[in-house]
């Protein structure tokens, strides 16, 4: 049995609405073929419709500071719930760094509307964060790190995540400004790379986002 693509996944997880009554509304943000065969993105209803550039233009004037980055060295299915993730909070920039591939099938084409960034190493990355203003931020439960729920995040930084099980390379905690840690309460050494995310994304939002 042949496997769905990202698209077919979407389709089939969201309900959506189907083809626009006549007339179409007179609006260029609008998308002829999504209006005459329905829109079954998993998007908000005031973007159902919508072409995939308008509603990147519309993100775009409102994005927000944080950046996001995760290392890409085990082809791991937690990036793209990550990135998901990452659109929900409508982030600046995701950076993915190491393989230029990645999982795409938990982002569930939510990449679509965002502002990747890849580079081949984290010298790079490093390099294009300081060029660019921006904080790395290190989210990983090693020594040193400061307690998330405790700790004074910039507004302008980028929270970097390893891969699920090993974690931020050696080099990458070397040019973090910062190491965070969510505090954990039972017995699993560490949290799911993409819950950690979440987290991570949303204490940051709670200091920084508009209310």
């Amino acid at each position: 049995m042949p496997s769905l693509s990202e698209d077919e996944v979407v389709a089939v997880s969201s309900p959506g609405v189907g083809p626009h009554p006549q007339p179409w509304p007179d609006d260029p943000r609008y998308d002829p073929a999504l209006l005459a065969e329905g829109d079954r993105r998993n998007v908000p209803d005031e973007y159902r419709y919508w072409s995939v550039e308008a509603i990147v233009a519309e993100l775009d004037a409102r994005r927000l500071p944080l950046q996001v980055a995760i290392q890409n060295w085990e082809h791991d299915f937690n990036i793209g719930s990550i990135v998901r993730t990452a659109n929900a909070f409508n982030v600046a920039r995701v950076h993915i760094i190491g393989r230029r591939r990645w999982n795409r099938r938990g982002a569930m084409v939510t990449d679509r509307y965002l502002h990747l960034e890849h580079h081949e190493s984290t010298e790079a990355f490093l390099a294009w964060l300081a060029e660019h203003g921006v904080t790395p931020i290190g989210v990983d439960n090693l020594p040193g790190s400061v307690p998330l729920e405790v700790a004074q995040l910039p507004e302008q930084c980028c929270l970097i995540f390893g891969s699920e099980g090993p974690g931020l390379t050696d080099e990458l905690v070397a040019g973090c400004a910062q190491l965070v840690a969510i505090t954990q309460y039972g017995s699993t050494r560490s949290l799911n790379a993409g819950a950690a995310a979440a987290i991570a994304m949303y204490h940051w939002a709670l200091q920084w986002a508009p209310s």
